[in-house]
């Protein structure tokens, strides 16, 4: 009688529950639509934004000029720091002081602050609605392609973007140029009395180098093709592609009938 109440007894203890495997939420990841043109793009999209931003909001240059006084033949040279967000009316430098002329402090000219933070903002907006949008892809794909709201939103929003980005490019770039013409040498010479006063001979110094701010820009009008492109294949996924077939299906078959 105690062998047969301690056998179940023995087996209870010896059953141990399992140990459970954790899985790992990438595995769960649809990663095959990265290879298709509306996850792939994405992936463009989501890397440009970062170049736009970063090559903008990073750079930094600077300007000068030599002035040499009549009187005792010394070289001054001024040198004058700018960079993001190019507010250059409040960049500083001191003109220098020769024969009676007196010590003045002058600025940069311009104001070409609003175009760079758009384009920045622009840049980081759409880093984020396309990590969001990959979110999506690789997460929720079937719940996208199932709802006829997610892809009708998505085609908006991408249309959108598109829009801005021509509008943030063509702006920064005018930007560009009108940066380059306020910090070149020869505008730092003209506003300085005396260098018109015959007192110091002035020359240009370094002429800054705008070849980072020009990448910038040309990433945002690769931005803007890549969303463009983009547009047609967000587009193939809502309900207004997809009816079309079926509307020219249903009038080839109605053609075939009356013959």
């Amino acid at each position: 009688m105690s062998t047969a109440d301690s056998t179940p007894a023995a087996a209870l203890e010896k059953v141990e529950p399992a140990p459970q495997k954790k899985e790992n939420p990438l595995l769960g990841l649809q990663w095959r639509r990265l290879e298709e043109p509306l996850g792939f793009i994405k992936v463009l999209e989501w890397l440009f934004a970062i170049f736009a931003f970063g090559s903008c909001g990073s750079y930094s240059g600077e300007t000068a000029a030599t002035v040499k006084c009549n009187e005792d033949m010394n070289m001054t040279v001024v040198s004058v720091q700018f960079g993001y967000p190019f507010r250059l009316y409040q960049q500083r430098y001191e003109m220098p002081v020769c024969e009676e002329s007196s010590k003045r402090i002058l600025h940069l000219s311009g104001d070409f602050s609003s175009s760079a933070e758009f384009f920045v903002t622009m840049a980081v907006f759409a880093f984020l609605y396309s990590m969001a949008a990959l979110g999506v892809y690789l997460c929720f794909h079937a719940i996208y392609t199932r709802n006829r709201n997610l892809p009708a939103v998505d085609f908006c929003v991408t249309g959108a973007f598109t829009f801005l980005w021509l509008v943030a490019a063509s702006a920064w770039g005018k930007g560009v140029i009108d940066v380059k013409t306020a910090t070149h040498p020869y505008s730092l010479i003209a506003a300085m009395p005396v260098c018109h006063l015959h007192k110091a001979v002035c020359n240009a110094g370094v002429v800054p180098s705008l070849g980072l701010a020009n990448i910038s820009v040309l990433f945002g009008f690769l931005n803007f093709l890549l969303w463009a492109g983009n547009c047609w294949f967000v587009f193939k996924e809502t309900a207004w592609h997809k009816q079309n077939p079926s509307k020219e299906n249903s009038v080839e078959q109605g053609e075939s009938e009356r013959q």
